[in-house]
């Protein structure tokens, strides 16, 4: 006999670690490119894993699956990345079956961004969906989570006012910029790297200061040739790092290396330099603080930023919760019928093996017998008794998987495993 139970088969989990508890050099370590997220999916492949998905941002590296025992998981990212499991046990999370659940709504909903309402996660979200079932590692339940998420992602958007006003980190860069840094229209500004908040920064600040004293340098002049066509900007030769940081005001530094690309050694200032830097992990040394002039701020401290358009936002978390709410219930109730429908379907047919035993047994019994009607009370009684069974395990309060246990150990049912 085989049983449908969490015993035996594995567990939903969420592991993973964000800006609430890592700062940036620690997401840093964690942080997994686009190689290191396919090594990983291979390598759960490989390890037996029926099913996960794989997301790492700025703000986040995270692993939604299934596993015996979430180690598995833990194991995974720290193999494919520069973390080891000791700084996981520092600052990471580990969720299992309905908080795994409740957790990938609230961050593909943007209500766990590090800016509320910022919805580009959900896109994140759902390339690793489609990266991992290339690879025939999502299965149905992954698949219907992910959509429910992405439904309740575009309600909250269409119903709710908890993405409205220009906030980002992006917008704080050039809030930032603007406050700090006097007729910015005059002064240059040096984007190094081509990472995508860096960018969304330049676009902003040509678009609100009509700037024209922008300068993009990057390791690969043909990237950097292509984005300056968008944003009309100047594209300098990776050679001329140093001597454009020396004519710079601001500097914006997106590069995507895992290690600083940007120190005090390459600094020979002659005048102040305002450096963000949008990059994790961080791709600044601190020590160029140690040169007079220099005012370094890193994307963290940008998020930060409140304003009147993020309290705005704040107002409409009770009405994304409550969208979040139905929509989650709607997918918790799929995954117990789903769940329990096999048993359900044992029960109803060794139900009706035991009535048609006894009613063979009361034909050759009874030379009256009333065959239609017979049939007919019994069938209702059937139904009754399944009605009963599946309303119990439909209830939020059961404990469903010892329940579907009980079933099949008392009418001794064979269903077929998910």
């Amino acid at each position: 006999m085989e049983n449908n139970t969490f015993a035996k088969h594995p567990t939903f989990y969420a592991i993973g670690l964000s800006y609430k508890k890592a700062d940036a050099a620690m997401r840093g370590k964690f942080s997994l490119d686009d190689k290191a997220k396919l090594n990983l999916l291979h390598q759960a492949k490989a390890e037996g894993l029926e099913s996960l998905i794989v997301t790492s941002t700025c703000n986040r590296t995270e692993i939604y699956g299934f596993a015996q025992h979430p180690f598995q998981l833990i194991k995974l990212l720290c193999e494919n990345s520069q973390g080891t499991v000791e700084d996981f046990q520092k600052v990471a999370f580990v969720y299992k079956n309905s908080e795994a659940i409740s957790h990938m709504f609230r961050v593909g909903t943007g209500l766990d961004s590090q800016i509320l309402g910022d919805f580009e996660i959900i896109s994140q979200l759902k390339n690793a969906f489609v990266q991992s079932k290339e690879l025939n590692l999502a299965n149905a339940f992954l698949e219907r989570l992910v959509n429910a998420v992405i439904q309740a992602s575009k309600k909250i958007k269409t119903d709710t006012e908890i993405s409205s006003g220009a906030t980002s980190v992006s917008f704080a860069s050039v809030q930032y910029i603007f406050k700090n840094v006097e007729d910015i229209a005059s002064k240059n500004i040096l984007l190094f790297g081509t990472g995508k908040i860096g960018r969304n920064t330049c676009e902003n600040l040509v678009k609100h200061s009509k700037h024209e004293h922008i300068t993009l340098i990057n390791r690969t002049k043909d990237k950097a040739e292509k984005i300056a066509k968008k944003l009309n900007v100047i594209v300098k030769e990776y050679s001329d790092l140093q001597l454009e940081i020396q004519k710079a005001d601001v500097l914006v530094v997106a590069t995507g290396a895992l290690n600083p690309t940007v120190d005090k050694a390459i600094l020979n200032l002659k005048k102040p330099l305002l450096i963000l830097d949008l990059s994790i992990p961080k791709n600044v040394n601190e020590n160029v603080k140690d040169i007079k002039g220099v005012t370094l701020v890193h994307m963290d401290e940008l998020s930060q930023m409140t304003d009147e358009t993020l309290e705005n936002r704040k107002k409409h978390i009770p009405a994304a919760e409550a969208i979040i709410e139905t929509i989650k219930d709607e997918f918790i109730a799929w995954t117990k019928q789903r769940k329990f429908a096999p048993t359900i379907h044992a029960l109803k047919a060794k139900l009706n093996t035991i009535k048609e035993g006894e009613l063979n047994f009361q034909r050759k019994k009874l030379a009256n017998f009333d065959e239609e009607q017979a049939e007919l009370i019994t069938a209702r009684i059937i139904q009754k008794i399944t009605n009963h069974f599946a309303n119990h395990l439909k209830d939020d309060e059961t404990m469903v998987d010892e329940s579907i246990e009980w079933i099949e150990k008392i009418f001794q049912l064979e269903t077929v495993s998910k």
